[in-house]
């Protein structure tokens, strides 16, 4: 063991961890939206290929946050009980809502048609619930688990504005997966969803340094403030990019991925911003990476095992995305 090995490896696993869940909430955030968006589904068949257009893929999304939350429980112990104690709850209802979503999912398909509608509540339900509780997780974490009104209202206000960004993410995601009627319906629906989800990130990129001193000082001292004003302004463009190509006719044809590509860099250059805010907590002003950490001679045990599981998720992820890449083919269970 070197001197530096407990320096690195905390770093190593800290990447790991907010990689697989920046993955998980861009992988499973277009099929919460989806299911958000279902309801204006236009009849049966029409919602039947709204969920066909995320069957082959929502399982495996959410193998991302098992892995995220597995590293947080194995290196970074003392933060887990943390984290897991002061969200008891909230995470909680967004495994209910999940574990909702996954019977909504297969039973719509299999009971009598005068159930299914009662299965597609439970499908819509499902998504609410795991993503205002995301929502309201990822407030409580960025404030440290703070308490007091002004703590509590923000973490409300993401559990408000995280479902509106899963419902561009999942209205662009049919623009690219669906044609015709369907595809304009989407197109329809990622332009009202717009307008919130940029109020909603300008909202809370005002609040988040009003709350936090600690991500105040590291954004507006000088010269970090002119370094990092890229990722705002590159946002910005992503936005402003994605609404004018909901509005081209080039949208309906070959640029159809083009608003889901924006939506996913909006979330990265989010993920970006936030990863900068919270370093090097991994409990904000309460535990540093290296406070929280396991034993280097422990971390080195986990990174062999990261190094085969971390490869094969990717690996199957690419490879379901491959195969079943293009316009989405109505629902069928042979």
């Amino acid at each position: 063991m070197t001197p530096t090995d407990g320096h690195w490896l905390p770093v190593v696993f800290v990447a790991l961890m907010g990689a697989a869940m920046l993955a998980y909430v861009i992988l499973d955030g277009f099929d919460l939206g989806v299911g958000l968006l279902l309801p204006r589904g236009q009849g049966e068949a029409e919602q039947d290929l709204m969920v066909a257009s995320i069957g082959p893929f929502w399982d495996a999304n959410e193998t991302w946050l098992v892995l995220g939350v597995g590293i947080l429980l194995i290196a970074f112990p003392k933060a887990h009980g943390i984290v897991l104690t002061a969200l008891y709850l909230p995470v909680a209802v967004m495994l209910i809502g999940l574990i909702l979503r996954g019977v909504a999912f297969d039973f719509r398909v299999k009971v009598q048609a005068s159930h299914k509608p009662a299965w597609n509540a439970a499908f819509v339900a499902g998504s609410g619930l795991a993503a205002a509780a995301q929502g309201w997780m990822l407030g409580r974490y960025i404030t440290g688990f703070a308490e007091g009104w002004a703590a509590t209202a923000f973490a409300a206000a993401i559990a408000v504005a995280l479902p509106a960004a899963y419902v561009l993410l999942g209205a662009t995601w049919l623009v690219m997966k669906t044609e015709g009627a369907l595809q304009e319906r989407a197109i329809a629906w990622a332009k009202q969803a717009w307008a919130p989800v940029v109020l909603g990130i300008g909202a809370i990129s005002v609040a988040t340094p009003l709350v936090s001193t600690t991500v105040r000082a590291r954004w507006f001292a000088m010269p970090e403030f002119i370094a990092l004003l890229p990722i705002p302004l590159m946002t910005l463009l992503a936005l402003a990019g994605l609404r004018s190509l909901l509005n081209s006719h080039r949208v309906r044809g070959k640029l159809c991925a083009g608003p889901f590509l924006l939506a996913v860099l909006v979330f990265l250059l989010s993920g970006l911003g936030l990863a900068y805010s919270l370093y090097p907590y991994v409990v904000m002003d309460r535990l540093t990476l290296w406070q929280a950490a396991s034993h280097p001679d422990s971390l080195k045990v986990i990174l062999v095992g990261c190094a085969i599981t971390v490869p094969a998720i990717v690996g199957y992820t690419v490879f379901a995305y491959r195969v079943f890449w293009g316009k989405a083919q109505p629902l069928s269970y042979g």
